[in-house]
């Protein structure tokens, strides 16, 4: 049984309590306890913030939550102080990329994109992933240590998802720079003005796949951006802006993640080497333990959606313009769905975490991120036998939506 409480607080600002040191290094306990204040609770923000599984995947699934701000209440005022702020380009990036899309467009768009990125399309990339995973752990035995992040967490998803969009090796620390700061406009704020660099990163992105994108019309190769010019969908084509904004997310999305789940997912392993010693004595666990890494410490932390109507949630109304917030990691840890949820468990099988998302906005990159993490995972573990982390004490990226080592120093 559950001895839960129900009292709620008056207003939850998860924007303060990420703030807190002590919070940013494990924001678990605090998740737990926002959990057993209730399902349901109310923001400084005047939204919501969805704490438990059950609501967290029916609201992820719901049609009637968007995850375009178009939908928010206030909308126009928002629009007309990024207007004032010199920051339409991002609001209108935000409405048109497939992440906050609705359909008819998010239904398009990613029909086109998707081909490249069903199961068949991405085990086909196992062996070469496995290649390089190897070429990467080849390069970090030379010494007695290295940092996971820049020795294979970081270059092998970039290399991975350029290698698919044909981007020259000589140009990822300069994307990655660009990636790094375009991601903290996913982090929630109630001071626009903290999306300035985000918004001068991605358009950094844009011009630099413009460029790209201008130079396969001109000489296609055997690379998915080549595809992507030429693709339709029932004779419907992408525009170029929606072009732009494709390349833009796709490779952010295809390595950013990717690299916190392998340098999170690692750390969390030798944080628990009775785990660790399972998976050495059985190599065949990697899919689960790949899957079990997600659910425990997810690089998404939480997303949002805005009711598109007045909803009833959990016998809570929730207004038509309201934000949510799908508070995953706290949904991931949920005890009415996952037996004992604090324990790392390489074995667990019935593993429904929440940590790819759900309803149309399911991770696109979902098979080709589980793939890199079993085989970066996977090799590096069995490879160093005596892998241990070389300073106890980690630094985190300064994001909370996305959430992972800012670097690990790992030694053997």
């Amino acid at each position: 049984m559950d001895d839960r409480p129900v009292t709620q607080p008056d207003t939850v600002s998860l924007i303060e309590l990420m703030k807190e040191p002590a919070i940013r290094a494990d924001p678990y306990p605090t998740y737990s306890r926002l959990q057993a204040m209730g399902p349901v609770l109310p923001t400084v923000l005047g939204g919501w913030l969805l704490t438990r599984h059950a609501d967290v995947f029916a609201v992820l699934r719901d049609a009637r939550f968007s995850s375009s701000s178009r939908h928010q209440g206030g909308y126009d005022q928002l629009v007309e102080m990024a207007r004032q702020l010199g920051l339409s380009d991002l609001q209108d990036l935000m409405g048109r990329v497939m992440l906050f899309a609705d359909p008819p467009d998010h239904t398009r768009l990613r029909r086109i994109v998707g081909q490249a990125f069903t199961g068949r399309a991405v085990e086909e990339r196992r062996h070469r992933i496995a290649a390089i995973v190897d070429r990467m752990l080849d390069s970090m035995a030379s010494d007695g240590g290295a940092d996971l992040v820049e020795g294979l967490a970081f270059p092998l998803p970039v290399t991975v998802i350029s290698d698919m969009l044909g981007v020259p090796e000589t140009d990822h620390e300069m994307l990655r720079a660009w990636t790094a700061e375009a991601v903290k406009a996913l982090d929630p704020s109630d001071d626009m003005t903290v999306f300035f660099p985000a918004a001068d990163a991605i358009r950094s992105l844009r011009t630099y796949f413009d460029e790209l994108v201008s130079h396969r019309r001109h000489a296609p190769g055997a690379d998915l951006l080549s595809a992507l010019i030429t693709a339709e969908d029932h004779g419907d084509r992408l525009t170029h802006e929606e072009l732009l904004d494709t390349a833009v997310l796709l490779f952010g999305a295809g390595h950013e993640t990717t690299v916190n789940l392998i340098s999170g997912g690692t750390l969390n392993l030798l944080r628990h080497p009775d785990e660790l010693a399972r998976l050495r004595a059985d190599p065949g666990l990697v899919t689960t333990v790949v899957e079990e890494l997600l659910r425990f410490g997810p690089p998404v932390q939480m997303t949002a959606r805005i009711a598109t109507t007045d909803v009833e949630l959990a016998g809570q109304r929730i207004a038509r313009g309201t934000e949510v917030v799908a508070l995953i990691a706290a949904a991931n840890r949920d005890p009415d769905v996952f037996e004992d949820p604090g324990r790392l468990d390489v074995g667990r099988r019935d593993n429904r975490h929440l940590s790819f998302g759900g309803g149309i906005h399911h991770c696109l990159g979902a098979p080709l991120a589980r793939i890199e993490g079993q085989e970066a995972i996977g090799r590096l573990v069995t490879r160093f036998p005596d892998l241990d982390l070389a300073e106890p004490d980690i630094e985190w990226k300064p994001t909370s939506t996305i959430r992972g080592p800012k670097s690990l120093a790992l030694a053997w």
